[in-house]
C-alpha cells in the first residue's frame, strides 16, 4: 500500500509498505531518520516516542498504515517545530485542545532545510539545549524519545512538577544515567520557558 502523511512539517509517500510494518519501520528504514530507535519492539522502553499528531506514541506499535493523512513529529523535526509552535504561539503552546492552528497555516509550516539525519545546520529546541546544558546524555540510545515525551509535556504543562515530569517520562527507560540528570534537564528547560514567557 501507499501511505501518504506529514513528518515534520514536510508531506512524505511510502510505497510498498506491508500490512504490518510499523512506523518506526517507515521513518527509519524508508525515510532515513534514524533519530527514534529501535530497541525493544514492544512499546516498553519509549526509545521511538514521536508524536502523532501532537500526542506521544511508541512508533514501534503503531502500524504505518494507520498515520495515512496524519502528522508526525520526530526528534530530527523537534527545533522546527519549537520554532512553529513560539512563532505562532507566543508564550504558549500548540499542545492538542490547547489551541487551533488553521489548515492553512499547517501547510505552510515547514521544517527548515538542515541536515535532516544529524541536524547539523539548525538550531537546537529548548529541551534539546537544556538535555545538553544539564549533561543529561550519556550513551544517548534513550535520549530521542526522552526528548519528545518531555517536549509534548512541557508544551501541555509549561510548569511541572517533579511529579508531573515523572509521571510524563515514565513510558521512557534509561539504563545509563539513573534519571536525575535528565530531570534537571526538564527544569531546566521549564525555568527557560517560564522566563522567557514572562519576556513576551
Amino acid at each position: 500500500m501507499r501511505v501518504n502523511f506529514t513528518v515534520n512539517g514536510r508531506p512524505q509517500e511510502a510505497d510498498d509498505v506491508w500490512e504490518g510494518e510499523s512506523l518506526l519501520y517507515v521513518l527509519r528504514e524508508r525515510m532515513g531518520l534514524p533519530g527514534s530507535k529501535n530497541a525493544c519492539e514492544q512499546g516498553e522502553c519509549g526509545s521511538c516516542t514521536v508524536r502523532l499528531d501532537g500526542v506521544p506514541v511508541c512508533s514501534c506499535l503503531v502500524a504505518a498504515g494507520q498515520v495515512e493523512g496524519r502528522e508526525v513529529v520526530t526528534v530530527e523535526g523537534l527545533a522546527d517545530y519549537a520554532t512553529h509552535r513560539q512563532d505562532a504561539h507566543p508564550g504558549g503552546g500548540c499542545a492538542s485542545g490547547a489551541c487551533g492552528t488553521s489548515l492553512d497555516s499547517a501547510q505552510r509550516w515547514q521544517a527548515k532545510p538542515t541536515d535532516s539525519q544529524t541536524g547539523e545546520g539548525g538550531e537546537l529546541s529548548p529541551i534539546q539545549q537544556a538535555f545538553i546544558d544539564a549533561g543529561a546524555v550519556q550513551c544517548g540510545f534513550c535520549t530521542p524519545g526522552l526528548l519528545v515525551a518531555a517536549d509534548e509535556m512541557l508544551e501541555r504543562n509549561p510548569s511541572p512538577t517533579d511529579a508531573d515530569i515523572r509521571e510524563a517520562l515514565s513510558g521512557n527507560l534509561c539504563r545509563c544515567t539513573g534519571y536525575e540528570k535528565i530531570l534537571d534537564a526538564v527544569r531546566l528547560a521549564a525555568a527557560r520557558q517560564e522566563r522567557q514567557g514572562e519576556a513576551v
